[in-house]
């Protein structure tokens, strides 16, 4: 019990970090991924105005005429996100994954590719839950712009100033709006990302003779991160919509959902994809990659550094 307490705190604490370093990496393209989702918001495609034309377009654009802080808008907030939602989905995946197969199949070493997505769509539900009102800012931060502003304005000086007025302005309700959205995005998003990596990883160990180490940790993250933005972008569009406004557009996730298709096509739940994609490999390769390193390192430091007795502990 002791170990499994151990390898769970080890893995949320390294889930948490690797997190924060991919988003530091990545969170340019997440904040062009949001104004291009909001962009032209429930008007035709013909009315739409389209002031940023692409992921480098918008990059260049909002640096422009932002510089390096509009770029990095509402990065507070999302390291908090990340932290809570990575550490839940690394930490909690693996023990639900062994606690299910054993209930089902009396042996945890069993490979289930039911048991998988379940464990991970339940683990990144649960931190999506958790992290809910920091992503709510982060979108609600990023989204605003004093040049070319797209959708619902938010003037929030920071993180703390944007659960203030949040908390005042819409109650503790406003807090979570959206989070419906957020939990289906994300239950797609984790019921395939670490699946798709592990299956990759033992793929790629079994075909191509791949030994472990950091080449096939990239090679396996990065198939995943590729079936993830597919998977994940038609609710992440809706997610965005659903944070970004204060109840006035909306009301829940399948209003939202089929007003953008009516509205402005079928293909509008697809804005922002290769933004996404810019954004979601390079931070599905860092946190999967790093998150392995880390986990390793703070083995070792437990192994060389702690004490018997406390080990047993954790």
């Amino acid at each position: 019990m002791s170990t499994t307490l151990g390898q769970w705190n080890s893995a949320f604490i390294a889930g948490g970090i690797a997190a924060c370093g991919a988003v530091t990496v990545t969170h340019p393209f997440e904040t062009v991924k949001i104004r291009l989702q909001l962009q032209g918001e429930l008007q035709s495609k013909r009315d739409a105005p389209r002031m940023y034309k692409g992921v480098f377009h918008g990059v260049s654009v909002i640096a422009k005429n932002e510089g390096a802080k509009g770029l990095f808008r509402g990065i507070g907030a999302a390291y908090l996100y990340q932290m809570i939602l990575n550490g839940c989905r690394l930490g909690f995946y693996e023990p639900l994954r062994q606690n299910t197969t054993m209930a089902i199949f009396k042996d945890a070493n069993v490979q289930s590719l039911g048991v998988n997505i379940f464990s991970g769509a339940s683990s990144g539900i649960l931190g999506a839950a958790a992290g809910s009102p920091f992503f709510l800012v982060k979108t609600r931060l990023q989204s605003f712009s004093p040049f070319l502003p797209v959708g619902t304005q938010h003037p929030y000086k920071n993180t703390i100033d944007g659960l203030r007025q949040i908390h005042h302005n819409e109650g503790t309700k406003g807090l979570y709006r959206g989070v419906g959205a957020a939990m289906v995005r994300t239950g797609f998003g984790s019921s395939v990302q670490l699946p798709t990596y592990f299956f990759a990883k033992r793929r790629l160990v079994k075909h191509l003779g791949m030994k472990e180490g950091a080449v096939l940790h990239l090679a396996s993250s990065t198939a995943s991160g590729f079936v993830v933005c597919c998977v994940m972008h038609p609710p992440d569009t809706v997610m965005s919509r659903m944070y970004n406004q204060t109840g006035n557009l909306y009301t829940g996730a399948l209003d939202c959902f089929l007003k953008t298709i009516k509205t402005e096509g079928l293909l509008a739940i697809y804005k922002g994809y290769f933004a996404h994609l810019a954004r979601i490999l390079p931070h599905t390769v860092l946190t999967l990659t790093l998150a392995e390193q880390t986990n390793k390192l703070m083995r070792k430091f437990e192994d060389n550094m702690l004490p018997g007795t406390l080990k047993e502990k954790i």
